[in-house]
């Protein structure tokens, strides 16, 4: 290989228009602008989604929907999966340590769904009225 022998892969490099070269050329004149109009002119454009002065689609449309800031760090742990767990005492860490959790969860709740044999003490979840009952039931405490 020499370095003057090297080029471009074919289709790599694209000519540039060359406008108002002429008639020949098929773009001389109004180098393809058409006539008259904002386009036509230099500085002409217009705002992406402008519809000439009509309320644009996006403001037509009704805003919908909503995410929570604190639902992203917020999660649920069943009573199934903490029956599963080896430790009495749960919080936060040791959810986070058997991957009942993400990362960067800050808030947990306990919902009651599946059974829950042995006594758990929650420190730092809270847990729903139905939950709460749950593990009260079994000697176990929430809170605290």
């Amino acid at each position: 290989m020499q370095l003057n022998t090297l080029a471009p892969v074919a289709g790599e490099k694209k000519t540039r228009k060359r406008v108002g070269r002429g008639i020949g050329s098929g773009i001389g004149k109004t180098c393809g602008r058409g006539h008259k109009g904002q386009r036509s002119r230099s500085g002409g454009f217009v705002k992406i989604g402008f519809e000439g002065g009509q309320m644009p689609l996006q403001r037509r449309l009704p805003k919908v929907g909503f995410s929570s800031r604190i639902g992203r760090v917020t999660s649920q742990v069943t009573l199934a999966e903490l029956n599963k767990l080896a430790e009495t005492e749960i919080s936060l860490n040791v959810l986070k340590q058997h991957n009942l959790v993400e990362k960067n969860i800050k808030h947990v709740k306990v919902i009651r769904s599946g059974k829950i044999t042995r006594a758990v003490h929650l420190v730092g979840i809270k847990a729903t009225q139905g939950a709460k009952t749950a593990i009260e039931a079994v000697q176990g405490s929430v809170g605290g």
